[in-house]
Protein backbone atom coordinates (compact mmCIF):
# COMPACT_ATOMS: atom_id res chain seq x y z
CA UNK A 1 0.00 0.00 0.00
CA UNK A 2 1.61 3.64 -0.92
CA UNK A 3 1.90 6.86 0.53
CA UNK A 4 -0.79 9.35 0.32
CA UNK A 5 0.56 12.55 -0.56
CA UNK A 6 0.75 14.99 1.07
CA UNK A 7 -2.34 18.00 0.83
CA UNK A 8 -0.58 21.52 -0.17
CA UNK A 9 -0.66 23.80 2.80
CA UNK A 10 -2.68 26.71 0.51
CA UNK A 11 -3.79 28.16 4.34
CA UNK A 12 0.00 28.05 5.90
CA UNK A 13 1.16 30.91 3.60
CA UNK A 14 3.22 31.40 0.70
CA UNK A 15 4.46 28.28 -1.06
CA UNK A 16 8.48 28.59 -1.68
CA UNK A 17 8.07 28.90 -5.21
CA UNK A 18 5.82 32.08 -4.92
CA UNK A 19 8.30 33.86 -2.78
CA UNK A 20 9.97 36.57 -5.02
CA UNK A 21 13.88 36.11 -5.15
CA UNK A 22 14.27 40.06 -3.72
CA UNK A 23 12.70 39.04 -0.56
CA UNK A 24 15.24 36.14 0.15
CA UNK A 25 18.26 38.12 -0.90
CA UNK A 26 18.46 40.70 2.69
CA UNK A 27 17.73 37.48 4.30
CA UNK A 28 20.92 35.71 2.56
CA UNK A 29 22.87 38.76 3.60
CA UNK A 30 21.91 38.68 7.09
CA UNK A 31 22.68 34.93 7.70
CA UNK A 32 26.37 35.79 5.82
CA UNK A 33 26.60 38.59 8.74
CA UNK A 34 26.31 35.76 11.01
CA UNK A 35 28.41 33.54 9.80
CA UNK A 36 31.41 36.38 9.59
CA UNK A 37 30.45 37.05 12.95
CA UNK A 38 30.93 33.77 14.33
CA UNK A 39 33.90 32.57 11.81
CA UNK A 40 35.30 35.41 13.28
CA UNK A 41 34.95 33.74 17.03
CA UNK A 42 36.35 30.68 15.75
CA UNK A 43 40.11 32.54 14.40
CA UNK A 44 40.14 34.37 17.64
CA UNK A 45 40.24 31.35 19.59
CA UNK A 46 42.72 30.02 16.77
CA UNK A 47 44.99 32.93 17.28
CA UNK A 48 44.50 33.99 14.08
CA UNK A 49 43.48 37.69 15.68
CA UNK A 50 43.83 39.97 12.69
CA UNK A 51 41.41 37.81 10.33
CA UNK A 52 39.40 37.34 13.28
CA UNK A 53 38.81 41.21 13.64
CA UNK A 54 38.55 41.62 9.66
CA UNK A 55 35.78 38.87 10.12
CA UNK A 56 33.87 40.81 13.18
CA UNK A 57 34.11 44.18 11.01
CA UNK A 58 32.96 42.64 7.47
CA UNK A 59 29.69 41.08 9.80
CA UNK A 60 29.20 44.35 11.17
CA UNK A 61 29.24 46.20 7.39
CA UNK A 62 26.97 43.55 6.29
CA UNK A 63 24.90 43.24 9.45
CA UNK A 64 24.52 47.20 8.84
CA UNK A 65 23.47 47.01 5.11
CA UNK A 66 20.53 44.56 4.64
CA UNK A 67 17.87 46.47 6.32
CA UNK A 68 18.90 49.19 3.53
CA UNK A 69 19.18 46.62 1.12
CA UNK A 70 15.30 45.52 2.03
CA UNK A 71 13.78 48.69 2.22
CA UNK A 72 15.62 49.35 -1.42
CA UNK A 73 14.27 46.54 -2.81
CA UNK A 74 10.68 47.02 -0.97
CA UNK A 75 11.27 43.41 0.61
CA UNK A 76 10.92 44.36 4.08
CA UNK A 77 9.06 42.00 6.17
CA UNK A 78 7.97 41.01 10.71
CA UNK A 79 10.58 37.90 9.61
CA UNK A 80 13.69 39.60 8.02
CA UNK A 81 13.45 41.85 11.14
CA UNK A 82 13.30 39.59 14.05
CA UNK A 83 16.40 37.71 11.87
CA UNK A 84 18.14 40.97 11.82
CA UNK A 85 17.50 42.03 15.34
CA UNK A 86 19.22 38.34 16.19
CA UNK A 87 22.23 39.18 13.71
CA UNK A 88 22.41 41.63 15.77
CA UNK A 89 23.23 40.93 19.02
CA UNK A 90 25.51 38.33 17.83
CA UNK A 91 27.81 40.55 15.34
CA UNK A 92 27.78 43.85 17.33
CA UNK A 93 27.59 41.91 20.72
CA UNK A 94 28.73 38.32 20.61
CA UNK A 95 31.78 37.99 19.01
CA UNK A 96 33.86 41.74 19.21
CA UNK A 97 33.52 40.87 22.91
CA UNK A 98 34.55 37.42 22.72
CA UNK A 99 37.32 38.27 19.88
CA UNK A 100 38.26 41.51 22.50
CA UNK A 101 38.55 38.33 25.68
CA UNK A 102 40.29 35.85 23.46
CA UNK A 103 43.17 38.50 22.49
CA UNK A 104 43.71 40.73 25.59
CA UNK A 105 40.52 40.45 28.36
CA UNK A 106 41.27 36.66 29.38
CA UNK A 107 44.65 38.02 31.20
CA UNK A 108 42.55 40.11 33.78
CA UNK A 109 40.94 37.00 34.38
CA UNK A 110 37.23 36.95 35.61
CA UNK A 111 37.31 40.94 35.27
CA UNK A 112 38.10 40.77 32.41
CA UNK A 113 35.16 37.97 31.16
CA UNK A 114 32.53 39.84 33.23
CA UNK A 115 33.75 42.85 30.98
CA UNK A 116 32.78 40.82 28.18
CA UNK A 117 29.57 39.58 29.33
CA UNK A 118 28.73 43.42 30.77
CA UNK A 119 29.21 44.38 26.85
CA UNK A 120 27.25 41.54 25.40
CA UNK A 121 24.83 42.71 27.61
CA UNK A 122 24.97 46.30 27.49
CA UNK A 123 24.13 45.50 23.45
CA UNK A 124 21.21 43.42 23.84
CA UNK A 125 19.34 46.40 26.00
CA UNK A 126 20.77 48.86 23.44
CA UNK A 127 19.24 47.24 20.39
CA UNK A 128 15.72 46.67 22.69
CA UNK A 129 15.44 50.05 23.48
CA UNK A 130 15.98 51.11 19.49
CA UNK A 131 13.35 48.38 17.95
CA UNK A 132 11.59 50.33 20.98
CA UNK A 133 12.14 54.29 20.64
CA UNK A 134 11.40 53.18 16.50
CA UNK A 135 8.01 52.12 17.38
CA UNK A 136 7.45 55.76 19.16
CA UNK A 137 5.48 58.40 17.09
CA UNK A 138 4.60 60.92 20.16
CA UNK A 139 8.79 61.68 19.90
CA UNK A 140 9.62 64.54 17.99
CA UNK A 141 10.77 64.78 14.75
CA UNK A 142 14.01 66.33 15.25
CA UNK A 143 15.15 63.87 18.05
CA UNK A 144 14.55 60.97 15.56
CA UNK A 145 18.25 62.98 14.35
CA UNK A 146 20.18 61.54 17.75
CA UNK A 147 20.36 58.57 18.99
CA UNK A 148 19.94 57.52 22.12
CA UNK A 149 23.32 56.20 23.57
CA UNK A 150 26.12 54.53 21.65
CA UNK A 151 24.57 53.02 18.28
CA UNK A 152 25.38 48.99 18.46
CA UNK A 153 27.64 49.05 15.40
CA UNK A 154 29.88 51.88 16.59
CA UNK A 155 30.27 50.21 19.68
CA UNK A 156 31.42 47.17 18.08
CA UNK A 157 33.56 48.94 16.11
CA UNK A 158 34.70 51.04 19.54
CA UNK A 159 35.04 48.57 21.97
CA UNK A 160 37.45 46.54 19.66
CA UNK A 161 40.24 49.62 20.00
CA UNK A 162 42.97 47.98 22.02
CA UNK A 163 43.03 45.44 19.76
CA UNK A 164 43.87 48.10 16.82
CA UNK A 165 46.58 49.90 19.15
CA UNK A 166 48.37 46.21 19.63
CA UNK A 167 48.57 45.47 15.92
CA UNK A 168 49.86 48.96 15.32
CA UNK A 169 52.61 48.29 18.22
CA UNK A 170 51.57 50.77 20.91
CA UNK A 171 51.61 48.49 23.56
CA UNK A 172 52.08 44.60 23.94
CA UNK A 173 49.74 42.33 25.64
CA UNK A 174 50.03 42.09 28.79
CA UNK A 175 48.12 41.74 32.49
CA UNK A 176 48.11 45.62 33.35
CA UNK A 177 46.86 46.13 30.04
CA UNK A 178 44.38 43.89 30.43
CA UNK A 179 43.11 45.84 33.16
CA UNK A 180 42.89 48.83 31.22
CA UNK A 181 41.54 47.21 28.65
CA UNK A 182 39.12 46.02 30.93
CA UNK A 183 37.57 49.03 32.34
CA UNK A 184 37.51 50.58 28.68
CA UNK A 185 35.39 47.49 27.78
CA UNK A 186 33.22 48.67 30.51
CA UNK A 187 32.75 52.21 29.65
CA UNK A 188 31.92 50.90 26.00
CA UNK A 189 29.15 48.91 28.23
CA UNK A 190 27.90 51.93 29.43
CA UNK A 191 28.20 54.50 26.02
CA UNK A 192 25.69 51.74 24.87
CA UNK A 193 23.12 51.73 27.47
CA UNK A 194 23.51 55.66 28.38
CA UNK A 195 21.01 58.60 27.08
CA UNK A 196 23.81 60.38 25.22
CA UNK A 197 22.67 62.11 22.38
CA UNK A 198 24.56 60.95 19.12
CA UNK A 199 24.08 62.50 16.05
CA UNK A 200 22.83 59.90 13.61
CA UNK A 201 23.46 62.28 10.57
CA UNK A 202 20.24 61.18 8.95
CA UNK A 203 18.99 63.74 7.58
CA UNK A 204 22.35 65.66 6.84
CA UNK A 205 22.25 67.67 3.75
CA UNK A 206 25.44 68.75 1.97
CA UNK A 207 25.81 71.70 0.16
CA UNK A 208 26.24 71.73 -3.62
CA UNK A 209 29.98 73.22 -3.48
CA UNK A 210 31.11 70.68 -0.89
CA UNK A 211 30.16 67.49 -2.73
CA UNK A 212 33.40 66.94 -5.29
CA UNK A 213 35.53 67.53 -1.27
CA UNK A 214 33.66 65.35 0.45
CA UNK A 215 33.76 62.57 -2.22
CA UNK A 216 37.37 62.98 -2.24
CA UNK A 217 37.79 63.06 1.43
CA UNK A 218 36.04 59.89 1.48
CA UNK A 219 38.07 58.52 -1.05
CA UNK A 220 41.52 59.15 1.18
CA UNK A 221 39.69 57.44 3.72
CA UNK A 222 39.15 54.19 2.11
CA UNK A 223 42.75 54.35 0.56
CA UNK A 224 43.87 54.62 3.66
CA UNK A 225 41.74 52.04 5.40
CA UNK A 226 42.69 49.49 2.51
CA UNK A 227 46.69 50.41 3.24
CA UNK A 228 47.02 51.54 6.46
CA UNK A 229 43.20 49.30 8.20
CA UNK A 230 44.60 49.24 11.84
CA UNK A 231 46.33 53.04 12.14
CA UNK A 232 43.05 53.88 10.30
CA UNK A 233 40.36 52.54 12.66
CA UNK A 234 42.66 53.75 16.02
CA UNK A 235 42.13 57.62 14.48
CA UNK A 236 38.69 57.07 13.57
CA UNK A 237 37.53 55.58 17.17
CA UNK A 238 39.38 58.45 18.77
CA UNK A 239 37.99 60.69 16.56
CA UNK A 240 34.46 58.94 17.09
CA UNK A 241 34.99 59.73 21.21
CA UNK A 242 35.74 63.07 20.93
CA UNK A 243 32.74 63.89 18.57
CA UNK A 244 30.38 62.70 21.59
CA UNK A 245 30.50 65.75 23.42
CA UNK A 246 30.34 68.06 20.60
CA UNK A 247 27.01 65.87 19.78
CA UNK A 248 25.80 66.46 23.29
CA UNK A 249 26.18 69.55 23.06
CA UNK A 250 24.16 70.14 19.51
CA UNK A 251 21.80 68.31 20.67
CA UNK A 252 21.21 70.79 24.09
CA UNK A 253 21.69 73.68 21.36
CA UNK A 254 18.51 72.40 19.26
CA UNK A 255 16.87 71.31 22.65
CA UNK A 256 16.73 75.16 23.60
CA UNK A 257 15.85 76.21 19.92
CA UNK A 258 12.90 73.98 19.76
CA UNK A 259 11.69 74.50 23.37
CA UNK A 260 11.90 78.64 22.59
CA UNK A 261 10.28 77.81 19.47
CA UNK A 262 7.10 76.04 21.13
CA UNK A 263 7.03 78.46 24.17
CA UNK A 264 4.29 81.13 22.44
CA UNK A 265 1.92 77.64 21.63
CA UNK A 266 2.21 76.45 24.62
CA UNK A 267 1.58 79.61 26.71
CA UNK A 268 -1.28 80.31 24.19
CA UNK A 269 -2.71 76.80 24.95
CA UNK A 270 -2.23 77.28 28.86
CA UNK A 271 -4.47 80.65 28.43
CA UNK A 272 -6.82 78.96 26.69
CA UNK A 273 -7.39 75.90 29.43
CA UNK A 274 -7.00 78.25 31.99
CA UNK A 275 -10.26 79.43 34.43
CA UNK A 276 -11.53 82.74 34.47
CA UNK A 277 -10.13 85.18 37.10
Amino acid sequence: MGFKPFPHHDRGGPRIREIPLRMVLPNLVTVLAICAGLSGIRFAFESRFEIAVAMVLFAAFLDGIDGRLARLMKATSKFGAQMDSLADIVNFGVAPALVLYAFLLDRAGAFGWIAALLFVIACGLRLARFNVLDEDLERPAWQAEYFVGVPAPAGAVLVLLPVYLAFVGVYGPDRITAFVATGFTVLSAFLLVSRLPVYSGKKLRVPRDWVLPLILAVAMVVLLFFNYPWQTLSAGVVAYLIFLPLSVRAYVKRAAIEEARLAPAKAADDAGTGSPA
